[in-house]
Order: structure tokens, then sequence, then C-alpha cells
């Protein structure tokens, strides 16, 4: 589910989330929060954001084989102790990357702050399957 079209110039392959899923409390996701493409938090403590499972998000976006969908999690205006970790479900794993580069592509916490957002890929290998990676 790609948000951008070989058709455009360059300049036009960003994109901007219409809307956004605000979650400020350790929960899982819902598919509909994800697909919105931003999740925000405001929290004073930390939150785990639990993915929603393989099935649920691969119907929910009508993902194939070669899906590949960019999630964005901003955390800069939280305070204090309101680290966002992410945490993988079932059938969505971390990809290959992420394993071996822990530090970068596999760093499931966005701090808090100007520094608190972070861009991840979730990249179907079927209709109920993801790997999970970090990218920004």
């Amino acid at each position: 589910m790609s948000r951008h079209s070989p058709d455009l110039p360059l300049e036009s392959l960003g994109f901007a989330c219409a809307n956004k899923a605000i979650i400020n409390a350790t929960a899982t996701a819902s598919a509909d929060q994800i697909a919105t493409g931003l999740i925000e938090c405001t929290s004073t403590s930390a939150v785990a954001i639990t993915l929603p499972t393989g099935t649920l998000l691969g119907a929910r976006l009508g993902a194939a084989q070669g899906t590949v969908f960019e999630l964005i999690v901003d955390n800069t205006r939280s305070s204090s102790s309101g680290v966002v970790t992410m945490v993988v479900s079932t059938n969505a794993i971390l990809s290959e990357s992420a394993v071996t580069t822990a530090a970068s592509f596999g760093d499931l916490t966005v701090p808090v702050g100007v520094t608190g957002i972070g861009r991840y890929t979730l990249m179907f290998s079927s209709p109920t399957a993801y790997a999970f990676t970090r990218t920004a």
C-alpha cells in the first residue's frame, strides 16, 4: 500500500496524515489506529503500544504479499518519563535488519521531546503477516 505514485514529481513523494490516532496509555493499537499512519502520544509516563496481529492489520489495509506501509510515532509532546515502546504481536516480527542491527533498525523505543519521532515500515510477506523495521 504505497503512499505515493511514480507519476508524481520527486518533491511530491512526501505525505501528510490527515488523521491521527492518539494513544496515551499502554494498550494494543487497533488496526484502524495504525491505518491512520500517525500515532501521537502526549503522556507523562511510559507507554507500550502493541501492534495489531498480522491478520487484523492485513485485513484492514487490504494487504497482500509485498505491501509496504509506513507508520509515524510522534512522542514530541510527551514529558518526563513518557517514553513510547512499540511491541510486535502475533504474525508480526522484527525484520532481519531489525534483529541484526538492534540499535537502529530494531529500536522500538521513541524518546520524549524534540527527538521523539520515529518512522516504522511494515512489510507484508502475506496478507496476514508482516515484518516491522524502524526506518528513521
